[in-house]
C-alpha cells in the first residue's frame, strides 16, 4: 500500500502540474506533508533546499529522496517512476502523432526548424563543457584529450564509449 501511495503522491502532481519542477513543488508538498504526513513542512523545506543545491531536475531529486525516506530503494524507484511517467507518456504520444503525420508538409517544415535549434543547443553545451574543462584541468590537458579523442573517433573509428573511457583513464592517472 505504501508504494501505491508513493506512486499517487508523485504521479498526480506531475500529471496535473504545468510548468516543470518548480511549478509542481507546492503540489508535491501538499501530498507529502499535507495528505500523507510523511515529513514536516520544515523537513520538506530542507529537502527542497538541498535539492536546489544539486544539479539536475528538482522534481526527480525530490521524488528519489522522499521515496527513499518513506520506503527505501523500492520507494525511491516508485516515486521517480511516477515523476517521469507523465512526461514519458506525453512524449511517446507526441512521437506517435509526428510519426503518423511524417509525410505532412507542416511536420517536415517543423522538423527543418527544430534541427538548427537542437544543433545550437548542442553547440552551447559543448562550449560549456570545453570551458569547464579548461577551467578545471587546464588548457594543455584539454587540448591533449581533445586531440587524441578527435583522432581516435575520426581517423581510427574507435567507438565513443572507449574514447570516453580513455579520457577518464587519462584524467584519473595524470590529473587525479
Amino acid at each position: 500500500m505504501i508504494y501505491w501511495d508513493l506512486f499517487l503522491a508523485f504521479f498526480i502532481p506531475n500529471i496535473i502540474g504545468y510548468g516543470g519542477g518548480p511549478a509542481i513543488i507546492p503540489l508535491i508538498e501538499a501530498e507529502v506533508v499535507g495528505r500523507y504526513d510523511w515529513m514536516s513542512a520544515q523537513t520538506f523545506a530542507e529537502t527542497l533546499a538541498l535539492g536546489n543545491a544539486l544539479p539536475s531536475p528538482i522534481a526527480t531529486k525530490m521524488a528519489g529522496y522522499i521515496g527513499y525516506e518513506v520506503a527505501g530503494f523500492g520507494g525511491a524507484f516508485v516515486a521517480i517512476a511516477a515523476t517521469v511517467i507523465p512526461s514519458l507518456l506525453l512524449m511517446l504520444g507526441a512521437l506517435g502523432l509526428l510519426y503518423r503525420h511524417r509525410e505532412s508538409p507542416r511536420v517536415k517544415r517543423m522538423s527543418q526548424w527544430v534541427r538548427p535549434v537542437i544543433a545550437m543547443m548542442m553547440a552551447w553545451l559543448t562550449l560549456g563543457f570545453l570551458l569547464e574543462s579548461v577551467h578545471s584541468s587546464g588548457a594543455v590537458h584539454t587540448l591533449i584529450i581533445g586531440a587524441i579523442a578527435a583522432l581516435a573517433l575520426v581517423r581510427f573509428n574507435i567507438h565513443p564509449a572507449f574514447v570516453v573511457l580513455g579520457a577518464l583513464a587519462y584524467g584519473g592517472l595524470l590529473l587525479g
